[in-house]
C-alpha cells in the first residue's frame, strides 16, 4: 500500500528584518519602503543607459500595498515582474552601477532579479558597464526596497528576512485581520489621523525588528 507523502507546509516571511545596501551613487533623495511581508510585483523603467525608476507593490498581511515610483519618467521602456506570491519569492538582486557620462554621479545602470523560480532581466544598460554587485539570500526572501533618486535610480538597497514554516498563529492571525478589513469596509473609512497612526506603528514595528537568523551570499566587486 503506498503511503501518502505528509503536505508541505506553506513558507512565509519572518518578521524579523535585516537592511542592506544600498549601492550606488549619492545623487538625488533617500526613499524608503520599509519591509513587509512579500513582494507581488516589480515594475522597472529603463533605456540603454540606464535605470530610470522602479516600483514595487507589495503585500501586507494578505493585502496589496503599491508602492510609490522611486526616480525619472524618462525611461523608453517599461517591464513588469510578476512573482507568484505567496508561492514565488525574490531572493537575488545584482546590477552594476556608475555615471552615465565621464564625470557624472553614479547611477544603476542595470538591474536583474532573480527567484526560487525564475532569474529575471538584465534591465538597462545592455552592456557590462559600471562596478557590478550582487547581494543573494539563503534560506530567506527580499521583502523591501529603499536607496535614492533623482532623475534616474541612483541607488537601490533592500530588506531581507528569513522564510520560515507558516504556524498555526499566522493562519489566525491572517484570519483575525481578514475579519476586521471586512467590519471597517462595512463601517466607512477610519478618520485619516488614526489611519496615519495605525500605519506608522506598523511600519515602526517591521523596520525595528531586525535579526540576522539566516545566511547570505553578499558580493560587491
Amino acid at each position: 500500500m503506498q503511503q501518502q507523502q505528509p503536505a508541505q507546509r506553506k513558507m512565509v516571511a519572518s518578521k524579523k528584518l535585516m537592511k542592506v545596501g544600498p549601492w550606488g551613487g549619492a545623487g538625488g533623495n533617500p526613499w524608503d519602503d520599509g519591509g513587509h511581508t512579500g513582494i507581488r510585483s516589480i515594475t522597472l523603467t529603463y533605456d540603454s543607459r540606464c535605470v530610470d525608476s522602479i516600483s514595487v507593490e507589495y503585500d501586507r498581511n494578505g493585502l496589496a500595498v503599491p508602492g510609490e515610483r522611486h526616480g525619472g519618467a524618462t525611461g523608453s521602456l517599461t517591464t513588469q515582474i510578476k512573482l507568484s506570491f505567496p508561492d514565488e519569492h525574490l531572493t537575488a538582486v545584482s546590477g552594476r552601477y556608475g555615471p552615465v557620462a565621464p564625470g557624472g554621479s553614479p547611477v544603476i545602470r542595470s538591474l536583474a532579479l532573480r527567484t526560487e523560480r525564475a532569474a529575471y532581466g538584465p534591465f538597462g544598460a545592455a552592456a557590462a558597464e559600471g562596478m557590478p554587485f550582487e547581494f543573494a539570500v539563503e534560506g530567506g526572501v527580499v521583502v523591501g526596497f529603499c536607496g535614492r533618486s533623482g532623475w534616474q535610480l541612483d541607488a537601490v538597497g533592500m530588506y531581507v528576512a528569513a522564510l520560515r514554516p507558516e504556524r498555526v498563529y499566522d493562519k489566525v492571525q491572517k484570519m483575525s485581520l481578514m475579519a476586521y478589513r471586512l467590519v471597517m469596509q462595512r463601517l466607512g473609512p477610519a478618520p485619516a489621523a488614526q489611519h496615519q497612526q495605525d500605519e506608522l506603528e506598523e511600519q515602526g514595528r517591521l523596520q525595528h525588528q531586525n535579526g540576522s537568523v539566516f545566511q547570505t551570499n553578499h558580493k560587491t566587486y
